[in-house]
């Protein structure tokens, strides 16, 4: 037990050195874009484009999973590089000039990349929303060879072929058009095709806006709430322990997010070449320009390091115990939903075994509890339509080819019903592999045990109803550039989805043979409740999740908990994966 105590302390003290050393000055060398470019659709070789920040004129090494790999140097930071698919793997790339190393980023070789439209190329439809102009996706009935259907007819409409996932049988093109009159012809036509299933229209929009609490509070003080310290405890000396020792696992995870700032001292040791089976933690992204980012809070949650676990991210806070966990921050392009469903699929065929979606969207028109229009995060009907469509290949791919992967997603916070796909997407989806989190806050009102189901109460922008699996803290606060010191309060439900996620993947690095709908039940078994006695179909609809039934409570009909809502409970969770082990399945 004091060895392990030592060794913690020793990959701390070690990760302060390195931050000391890689802390963000003047000639910090970061990697702030990882493309695909020339041909998309090539399948070998292929081509990338790379955009630096703090490169001098000297030499500069490429490294790829820890081996050189050959660049043509382009000018102003920017590095072109070929890679064929015989020679190489998916794998983190970085930088390494003299002494300095950057961020490091994941490389996939896999094929799945879809453009995002230029400035120009984007108009406002009569919703008043940002749509593109001369970009649109095909998916193509399974019956046909996708990419020789769209490019046949890509030729029929004057149109080009620019990007794909194949694996969903959908391809980009660019349309022959000058407005949203043209365009809107042309996806008429083409939907009418028989070879087509959906047109997929993408409506570009700002990330999702970030709700902030001014209250100046501890950063962990709704972690509480899901015992997350209890649960650090307990996977740090139960698994290692000399009586009944548990192996653990290594586990990828793919956070969907644009980039995250590596000048942030909790994200500072994470910079140049990263050993999972040290074992540590190791975090893959673009660098951002900022620590206040949504991708930079959401990964934190997972991965920040800190001297004290207490204000960790949970998987970091898990060392040594565990047998590494690398978290791939991607998003493919900025090419809205469509690229974020192009990510995933890279990400899954690269071996995540959990996806992270902070992420979502509503239906124009969609209303809230309380009848009023959702204002955030709103697509039209034509989007919608397409939208739904394409996540319906993904959901059916990953079943059929990828059945042990599981989706966390936000249930959003637009107060609304999450379950309804006439108004909310992805959270709508009925399917194991899509657990769904919404979000509690601390009930400041009620002094009682954290056990107790009014210890907290329902945030009341999360998204509510029987489709949401599990509520788990939803406020944390933000990086800074500054050691040691926190910045604003962010709540959301996408920070509550990444504290499932953690969870979810410190269950599966104890038993990885466990399959999403087995997850699932854990987390219902192990869970806390919120709510008031009995909510089963309240009058007034507000379930703030589907109520816990007499099955996850081993069928005690009198149990107190049945019909309330679920709470996360991380320790219980780990215990219950734990026994796991010895059940026969």
């Amino acid at each position: 037990m004091r060895a392990a105590r030592l060794s913690v302390s020793i990959v701390f003290l070690l990760g302060t050195l390195h931050l000391s050393l890689a802390m963000a000055g003047p000639d910090s060398l970061r990697l702030k874009e990882l493309q695909r470019c020339g041909d998309l659709l090539s399948a070998d070789p292929l081509t990338f484009c790379l955009r630096s920040d703090g490169l001098d004129e000297g030499d500069v090494r490429l490294m790829l999973a820890g081996k050189p790999v050959e660049a043509t140097r382009l000018d102003k930071g920017k590095l072109r590089l070929t890679l064929h698919k015989a020679e190489h793997q998916s794998g983190p790339l970085w930088l390494q000039q003299g002494e300095r190393r950057s961020n490091p980023v994941w490389l996939t070789l896999n094929g799945s990349q879809v453009l995002a439209a230029g400035p120009d190329d984007v108009g406002e439809n009569m919703d008043g929303l940002n749509t593109y102009l001369n970009l649109i996706s095909l998916i193509i009935e399974e019956n046909h060879d996708g990419l020789k259907e769209s490019r046949r007819l890509a030729s029929k409409y004057g149109a080009e072929v620019v990007g794909s996932i194949a694996s969903l049988n959908t391809y980009q093109l660019r349309l022959p058009v000058k407005n949203l009159t043209e365009r809107d012809s042309m996806v008429l036509r083409l939907g009418n095709e028989v070879s087509v299933d959906a047109v997929v229209v993408e409506e570009s929009g700002p990330e999702e806006p970030v709700e902030q609490d001014q209250d100046n509070k501890p950063r962990n003080s709704e972690w509480v709430a899901n015992r997350f310290l209890d649960a650090v405890d307990y996977y740090q000396h139960r698994l290692p322990s000399k009586q009944a020792p548990v192996e653990t696992h290594p586990v990828r995870i793919g956070i969907i997010e644009r980039n995250l700032d590596f000048d942030a001292p909790e994200f500072a040791p994470y910079i140049g070449d990263c050993d999972p089976r040290d074992p540590r933690t190791c975090v893959y992204a673009r660098d951002a320009d900022v620590p206040t980012e949504h991708g930079t809070t959401v990964t934190g949650i997972l991965a920040a390091r800190s001297m004290e676990p207490r204000d960790s991210g949970f998987l970091s806070a898990l060392e040594p115990a565990s047998s590494g966990f690398e978290v791939i921050v991607e998003r493919n392009s900025d090419a809205g939903i469509t690229a974020n469903v192009a990510a995933s699929v890279n990400l899954v065929e690269d071996g995540v075994r959990v996806l992270n979606w902070s992420w979502g969207i509503h239906r124009i028109g969609a209303r809230d509890v309380e009848g009023e229009e959702v204002d955030s995060l709103i697509r039209s009907g034509v989007a919608m339509s397409g939208y739904e469509e394409l996540l319906e290949e993904f959901f059916l791919w990953l079943r059929r080819e990828h059945p042990d992967v599981l989706v966390v997603n936000s249930a959003g916070n637009g107060s609304a019903r999450s379950g309804q796909d006439d108004y909310r997407l992805p959270s709508s989806f009925i399917t194991e592999q899509l657990l769904v989190v919404g979000g509690h806050q601390r009930n400041g009102e009620r002094d009682v045990p954290v056990e107790h189901p009014e210890y907290v109460t329902k945030r009341p922008s999360s998204n509510v109803d029987m489709r949401v699996d599990i509520t788990a803290s939803a406020c944390t606060r933000a990086a800074t550039l500054e050691a040691g010191k926190r910045g604003d309060v962010h709540c959301g439900t996408s920070y509550a989805t990444p504290m499932v996620t953690g969870i979810v993947a410190a269950m599966l690095s104890i038993n990885p043979q466990l399959a999403p709908e087995q997850v699932r039940e854990l987390l219902r078994r192990s869970a806390l409740t919120i709510g008031r006695d009995r909510d089963f179909e309240p009058a007034e609809a507000d379930d703030l999740t589907a109520p816990i039934l007499p099955s996850e409570r081993s069928y005690q009909m009198n149990n107190q908990d049945i019909g309330r809502s679920a709470r996360l409970d991380m320790r219980k969770a780990l215990e219950l994966t734990v026994d796991s082990l010895n059940q026969v399945r």
